[in-house]
């Protein structure tokens, strides 16, 4: 045990927790088009989204890109390059990690995989708010 840390240190280091993870797409074998879920990014300065990838069946040809809207439910668009940092592949690959960075100014954003062709892929997603305006973040 550290002696030379106070409870009250370790209070303030809680205390400064500025992000939060939450599910973009929930881990399963995709065998469809799937829109992600809705993330918030109200009271956050950024938002990651990373989608893993796992096993390819039938030549599963599926695609990625994150879409924006100012309501949860309707009224997504395609995100601009201008406002995210990298970009998905084409066409994802096995067993992967890609992130995108968010840096729009619409309030809800998803990630949307889209089927070209083949069987089905292996897929799921989070989002990483960070940059909290209020924290520390429940």
């Amino acid at each position: 045990m550290d002696r030379g840390v106070t409870r009250k240190d370790r209070h303030y280091a809680r205390s400064r927790v500025e992000h939060r993870v939450v599910t973009a797409l929930s881990p399963a074998v995709q065998a469809a088009t799937i829109n992600g879920v809705a993330v918030d990014t109200k009271g956050f300065g950024s938002c990651a989204v990373i989608l893993n990838t796992g096993a390819i069946v039938g030549a599963g040809d599926f695609g990625a890109k994150l879409q924006e809207s100012d309501v949860s439910g309707s009224g997504y668009t395609d995100v601009t390059a201008g406002d995210q940092v990298g970009s998905f592949a084409a066409t994802a690959v096995a067993d992967a990690s890609t992130k995108v960075s968010y840096i729009g100014f619409k309030r809800y954003v998803r990630l949307v995989l889209t089927k070209a062709g083949g069987t089905s892929i292996a897929a799921g997603a989070v989002a990483i708010l960070d940059h909290a305006s209020a924290r520390p973040v429940a």
